[in-house]
Order: C-alpha cells, then structure tokens, then sequence
C-alpha cells in the first residue's frame, strides 16, 4: 500500500514591501490630515473644556468647572438645548416623509420625469446663506409670500421670525426645501428593489398599496436608517439659518433666545465673548448627546430595518 505524504500548509506569504510602502504613500495624507486637522484638535478641546481661555492669555486649568456652570447656573443653555431638541425632533421626521412621498412619486414612469427630479434636488445645490436670505423675504411679515398667499384667503399670517411662538416652526419649513439628498438617497434605493419582489407580491394579490406597505418600505429601512441617523447630527448642528434669518442688532438667535440653537450658543461663546473653554464644554456636551441618540437609532434598528432576505421571508 502506497504511502500518502502529509499535507502541510503554506505559510501565507507576507505582502511585498513595495506593496506596503504603496499603501502607506497613498493612505498617508488622509491619516496626517485626519491627527492634524480632526483628532489633534478634539484632543485639546478636551483639554480646553477644563480651562477658562479668553484666546489672549494663558489657559487657566479649573477642572469641571465649565461642566457644573453649563448644567447649574446657565439657564440660556437649557432652553437653548430644549430648541434644539424641538427643532430636531419635529425638522427630522417631517423631512423625512416628505422625502419619502416625493421620491416614491418621482419613481414613476412619466413623462418629463427626469427634469422633475432635477428640480427637486437643484435646491440642494444653492448655498446654505443665499437660501437663508431667500426665507428671509418669504417669511416677511407684511410682504412675504407665505403672509402675501395667506391675505387671499383673509388669513392674517404671523411675524414668523419675529415672533416667539413662530420663529422655530418658520425654520422647520424651512428644513424641508433642502430634502433633495434625502430623495435622491430614496429614490436610488427604490429602483434598486428587485422586481420579483413586487411580482411574488402580486401573484398573492397584494394591491399598490399593500406592495408599498410590505415591499417597498421594507427594502427601504435601510436607506430611511442612514437618513435618520444624518438627519439628526445635521438637525441638533444648525447654524447658517439661525445665524442669518434671526440676526437683528447684531445678536441672533431672537427674540429673546426663542430660536437660539446649541451651535450657534456655541459660536457666540468662543468668538464673541472670547469663552473658549466654555465653547469647548458646549462641544463636548453635543458630541455626548448626539452620540447617545446614534446609539439608541443604531440598536433600535434591529426591530425596524429590513433586508431583502426578511423581506422574503415575510
């Protein structure tokens, strides 16, 4: 009987350092920019968040300080941070249905469907302060074109950015003109679903509506995951509008603190009051918030997102 050889295995072979050296030629500059320009300042902000530095002398190391005045004896912070919150939790979702209802009404077949869909995302691509400059004229008390088509049907409109009760509802609409990426993101993810899908779904009698129900929103969860977890780091960072459209007599976030934001609080501490180590303290408190509300998204998403498997098998 004839003997077998043993089979041994390969030692996998190192990468060649020509291979290694191109990798680090070509990732080098992201990682420098990346320690210089991002990680190297969130270190000394940290740093800066324990100090009292008005930017002209030396920091002055107080511990927590910054923190205790911040959630103790700043009572600006608190409705600034519940603005926020308000204009967060109301902006997100209503953009993100109107992006959801626009997008399944762009994936239809007509025509002329290709110049609706540039249309809706052109806004997108005008700068953030001509369009805030824009909603400052539409939301013109006297003559503005909300309060201008209100007075046809004898409806007198409010001073929306004058006014405390409207001021952050006039933001919120104004969040939903730029839910052109949304859309996009949506509407790419809606051609992208298998047509067997929709076909299986027919031969069980499943309706347009029972289709959209139970094919097309389950294979979008996953699109409408990452529009969330966007939307809400881009919702609790709102600057330009605030900073442009509620500005008078030099101060902004008007009237009175009504619509002042976390960002904005922030800019108006480090480079008008010369506050950095509370700006910094500021920073670190959104970084906190937003962080915990990525979290609670991310693990909520195991009840809610769906994949082309599940779907199946539903």
């Amino acid at each position: 009987m004839e003997r077998t050889r043993p089979v041994t295995a390969r030692p996998v072979r190192a990468p060649r350092r020509s291979e290694a050296l191109w990798f680090y030629l070509m990732a080098g500059p992201w990682i420098v920019g990346f320690v210089v320009l991002t990680l190297g300042p969130m270190i000394v902000s940290v740093w800066l968040s324990m100090t009292d530095w008005d930017l002209f002398s030396e920091p002055a190391f107080i511990g927590l300080d910054n923190y205790v005045k911040l959630f103790t004896a700043d009572p600006i912070f608190w409705k600034v941070l519940g603005n926020t919150a308000f204009y967060a939790f109301l902006s997100v979702p209503l953009g993100m249905a109107a992006s959801l209802g626009i997008a399944y009404l762009l994936n239809k077949p007509l025509r002329l469907m290709r110049v609706f869909r540039t249309a809706i995302y052109l806004p997108t691509l005008v700068p953030l302060v001509a369009t805030s400059i824009l909603f400052v004229w539409i939301f013109a008390p006297d003559t503005g074109l909300i309060n201008t088509f209100l007075a046809l049907f004898g409806i007198d409109g409010p001073a929306w950015l004058l006014d405390e009760d409207s001021v952050k509802p006039a933001l919120i609409i104004m969040s939903v003109w730029q839910v052109g990426t949304a859309v996009l993101l949506l509407l790419a993810g809606m051609q992208s679903i298998p047509k067997h899908l929709y076909e299986a779904a027919a031969l069980d009698g499943a309706g347009p509506v029972r289709q959209f129900w139970h094919v097309t929103l389950p294979m979008l969860t996953p699109v409408i995951f990452f529009n969330l977890v966007m939307g809400i780091i881009g919702a609790f960072q709102v600057f330009a509008q605030v900073y442009i459209m509620t500005e008078s007599g030099g101060t902004f976030g008007g009237p009175d603190n009504a619509s002042q934001m976390v960002v904005p609080l922030l800019f108006q501490h480090a480079f008008k009051f010369n506050h950095m180590g509370y700006a910094s303290a500021i920073a670190w408190v959104l970084f906190a918030i937003l962080l915990l509300l990525t979290l609670v998204v991310i693990r909520s998403s195991s009840l809610w997102v769906f994949y082309e498997s599940e779907v199946k098998r539903k």
